[in-house]
């Protein structure tokens, strides 16, 4: 990553003129003269990675240091309204809209659609005082953001926000414009009618067999079957009776699930996990992708809950402090946002990176990993928003620097050992790190 994709990427997603458009839509400087909305809404996003105290009081820092003029606690807390929130959603939208139209990569068995999709949810809890709007799974305040994440782009590029008592199903409609699309998807997504309408829009559509649900097998292409199998049996019964036996292979079979209209017809895949147990898994995906393949599929649907935790760990999306919720909502897009420049940033640089050239070569490089790059884009917040401002060789050289400190420090600590299904699925091939006192015997 250069200075150049660092500056572009930054002036991209925070760019002026759509700062200036989201104030004016939203009213949100109006006759505030105290008030420099741009550096104000550039803060909101850049404090979302602070490493100090609460989100509002960080964003209050970033904002007078920058050089604007002092305002009063109160004042300052007066901007946290239905305006601010309209401004940074718009923002948001500004963020999302430029990571959806990023190139996708997609190596190796990802490439058979247009793009996966992973949806899935994730809780922040809240001030008490707002459990009327806001009501948890008991007696608190609590949200949901559910999310869809492009895993060809790297990031999320679609959110919305629900009270967290509502199921997450109902979060997830399944039409025309999933057409060509993939879907991973966990047990809180489990619907047959979902199923259905994936098969109705071609949609690729993998997800775990949910507990009670009763496929009936018409048909086994791959497993150990040891008796003759009677096409419709359900098939805990062919486990029961040793019709199938879990023997270490791989297992492939048509069934159904569902009754009379309802009913929708789908692959059922089994593979063996390390420790002797199999996972299944439900899937509309044609034959020449194999059950090990599905299987590697469904472990990209973990992108997700990293990308989940970048919005926690990294930009403080489980530490809203505010309690109008005009206030929180504005501070959930901003972390957001936040979260969006540095997954955009690690996209391109993979992009940018030289593919293996062959099948199975040799990483020699660690990648960056997105949660190390957005603890150092929190360090050096105060400095990118200054960047901004800078023109000519001097921001060339800022740039530059900034660049490569995020590099440096945004490289992924434990690519060695733990390498990530997607290194694995465009065809690097790493191997693990000798232990400290074999490099040093070798040395």
């Amino acid at each position: 990553m250069t200075g150049d994709d660092l500056r572009t990427t930054m002036e991209t997603i925070l760019p002026e003129n759509a700062f200036l458009n989201a104030i004016a839509a939203a009213g949100f400087q109006q006759r505030e003269r105290k008030l420099d909305a741009v550096k104000f809404l550039r803060a909101m996003i850049l404090s979302a990675s602070g490493p100090y105290g609460g989100r509002q009081a960080d964003v209050a820092r970033m904002y007078f240091e920058a050089g604007s003029e002092s305002v009063v606690r109160a004042s300052f807390y007066d901007w946290f309204g239905a305006k601010l929130e309209s401004a940074m959603k718009q923002l948001s939208d500004v963020a999302m809209r430029h990571a959806a139209a990023l190139p996708c990569d997609l190596p190796g068995i990802l490439g058979t659609v247009k793009d996966w999709r992973i949806v899935d949810s994730t809780t922040i809890k809240l001030d008490d005082a707002l459990v009327e709007e806001y009501p948890g799974a008991g007696d608190y305040a609590a949200l949901k953001v559910h999310k869809t994440m492009s895993v060809g782009c790297g990031t999320t590029i679609d959110y919305h926000l629900s009270p967290a008592r509502e199921h997450d199903s109902k979060h997830l409609k399944i039409d025309e414009s999933w057409r060509n699309l993939g879907l991973l998807i966990d047990l809180g997504y489990a619907s047959i009618e979902r199923l259905r309408d994936c098969n109705t829009y071609d949609v690729s559509v993998i997800i775990r067999l949910k507990e009670n649900w009763k496929p009936k097998v018409k048909s086994i292409t791959r497993g150990d079957v040891r008796k003759t199998l009677l096409p419709g049996t359900d098939f805990d019964a062919l486990l029961e009776d040793d019709v199938l036996v879990l023997s270490g292979k791989v297992i492939d079979a048509k069934v159904t699930l569902g009754s009379g209209k309802n009913t929708v017809e789908l692959r059922l895949v089994g593979v063996q996990t390390p420790n002797g147990t199999y996972n299944f898994y439900l899937t509309n995906l044609p034959g020449r992708t194999g059950p090990r393949q599905i299987a590697d599929l469904y472990r990209v649907r973990w992108e997700i809950e990293s990308d989940n935790k970048l919005d926690k760990s990294c930009h403080r999306l489980d530490e809203i402090d505010a309690r109008k919720p005009e206030a929180v909502r504005a501070l959930i897009h901003a972390s957001l946002i936040a979260s969006i420049i540095v997954c955009t940033l690690a996209h391109k640089h993979h992009l940018a990176e030289m593919k293996p050239k062959a099948r199975g070569a040799e990483r020699t490089t660690p990648p960056l990993h997105p949660q190390m790059m957005g603890r150092m884009l929190g360090h050096a917040a105060l400095s990118i928003a200054a960047a901004m401002d800078l023109e000519g060789a001097q921001a060339t050289t800022e740039w530059n620097r900034l660049a490569g400190l995020i590099v440096h420090m945004g490289h992924d600590p434990n690519w060695r050992n733990r390498p990530s299904i997607l290194d694995q699925l465009r065809g690097w091939k790493v191997s693990p790190g000798k232990p400290k006192k074999a490099r040093l015997a070798s040395g």
